[in-house]
């Protein structure tokens, strides 16, 4: 039986009722830091899931469907980042921020299509410079170009410093079928399977490293497609054993009064995302096989959520939580902690995160940083907002605090497409997420919220600048309500 005790407003830390003293002293020292020196530093597991709701977790006490055990089990484990929000819910935007520790003002990534730069500081370029070998299977996403151009294999230069095992597709979803595809090693070659479901073919190859090619210490990035939409059906196509599991599908609270796509596509959804728990729970497995999983930190992330064509006329590009808020789960060295963080961070922060985590200076060219202090306790300091871009539906910026979300987006002009930024925002949506925590109301525009958008239109001007970005006007929204 478990009990739950307070540390902190932000932290939640789980313990054994009638846990012998002997036990916990055990459960304490797994939870302490990594003695300096001469200490094996920690190996990487990083899995990405495509387009994963934060709340399809179980552990976030918001889906009943129990799709999760994989995971769930990692949280309990490890720690549980309940408000974890994206930088840009858009693929290639919010994977170059989470492997730059940068916002797209510095990095310049800020739709699909602009690659990494090739001299970028990533991830895997600072732990290769410690001795890390740095190795990547599945979706990258982050080398230039769109259509035909980007659907080959992934020259060295364009791989953020991936460069000892390679297994990707640039753009998978272009490459791949459920059931058929292409990925291509480091020297181009394709790999092509066929008759094995997506996942599971890239789970193998996973797996296979594990076991025959890793060497501590290493860096492994299994970033899955799933669980996004197959781009040229517009349909979600789970394993087949998976198929019609989830006929009688719970409705998340932001879908349920709105129209959209979730009614024929939650169903197959859910049975991706039962699929990428298989997944964690096979390559979690091939680590502890191999010894791996003590000193391996385990980490798994989204690049965005989903809200099934409810809020745009697509599934993500909105400033709600439905497209905002991801799941992250740490486990392994410093982070087996049984602890939920209820702070805000984000995909900046992540990388400057797993550096700290493992006693790797973060470089000074890196805007996120670490959240290792929470684990640990420590809050001070802590600012409690998200900075967030919007671009391709619209040109826009967001800020998420604990209690509001607050957009401003481009006037439509026949360039706004085609630049990175604006000189001139209008605000448009505002949400208290206190009081409506699915966001079905929107305050911008009223009076009774003039003054809080007064105060966030400052706090958002302000974090432009520190990214980077030039300073715009924002005007109050063009519509308000008296």
């Amino acid at each position: 039986m478990a009990k739950i005790q307070k540390e902190s407003p932000g932290v939640t830390r789980r313990t054994l009722l009638g846990a012998a003293p002997a036990a916990l002293a055990a459960r304490s020292a797994a939870a302490a830091p990594q003695a300096q020196g001469g200490a094996q530093p920690p190996n990487i597991m990083l899995v990405i899931s495509d387009q994963f709701r934060a709340d399809n977790l179980g552990c976030m006490g918001m889906n009943p469907m129990g799709m999760t055990p994989n995971l769930d089990g990692l949280a309990r484990r490890g720690v549980l980042f309940r408000s974890a929000m994206v930088n840009h819910p858009v693929c290639a935007p919010a994977r170059a921020t989470l492997f730059t520790g940068q916002y797209e003002e510095k990095h310049g990534v800020w739709h699909n299509g602009p690659g990494l730069p090739h001299n970028a500081t990533t991830l895997a370029t600072v732990l290769r410079g410690r001795g890390y070998s740095a190795n990547y299977i599945g979706k990258w996403h982050l080398a230039p170009g769109t259509g035909p151009a980007s659907e080959g294999p992934v020259p060295p230069a364009e791989r953020g410093g991936f460069l000892d095992v390679w297994e990707g597709a640039n753009v998978l979803e272009h490459t791949s079928h459920a059931y058929e595809g292409t990925i291509f090693d480091g020297a181009g070659k394709p790999i092509p399977f066929s008759g094995i479901y997506r996942e599971q073919f890239l789970t193998q190859r996973g797996v296979e490293f594990l076991r025959t090619r890793a060497k501590p210490p290493f860096l492994l990035v299994m970033s899955y497609l799933e669980t996004h939409h197959q781009n040229d059906s517009d349909t979600y196509v789970p394993p087949k054993e998976l198929a019609g599991k989830y006929k009688d599908f719970f409705v998340p609270q932001d879908l349920r009064p709105l129209p959209g796509s979730w009614p024929s596509q939650l169903s197959d959804y859910y049975g991706c995302v039962t699929s990428i728990d298989n997944a964690v729970g096979a390559l979690t497995a091939a680590l502890r096989q191999q010894g791996f999983l003590d000193n391996t930190i385990v980490a798994f992330i989204s690049d965005h959520g989903c809200h099934f064509k409810t809020r745009n006329i697509e599934y993500k590009r909105s400033p709600h939580e439905s497209s905002i808020h991801i799941p992250l789960i740490m486990a392994g060295p410093r982070f087996n902690r049984a602890l939920e963080v209820r702070e805000l961070v984000s995909q900046v922060d992540v990388t400057p995160t797993l550096l700290e985590a493992c006693g790797v200076p973060v470089p000074a060219s890196m805007q996120g940083r670490s959240f290792l202090p929470l684990v640990e306790g420590r809050r001070e300091g802590w600012r409690e907002e998200v900075y967030i871009h919007m671009s391709e539906f619209m040109t826009g910026r967001v800020l998420r605090t604990p209690q509001w979300t607050y957009a401003v987006a481009a006037p439509k002009r026949p360039e706004w497409r085609g630049a990175p930024e604006a000189n001139q925002y209008v605000e448009y949506m505002l949400y208290d997420n206190y009081a409506d925590p699915f966001q079905h109301a929107n305050l911008a525009g009223f009076a009774e919220t003039a003054a809080v958008s007064k105060e966030l239109r400052a706090r958002l001007l302000a974090r432009i600048g520190e990214a980077g970005g030039r300073q715009p006007s924002i005007e109050p929204s063009w519509f308000p309500y008296s």
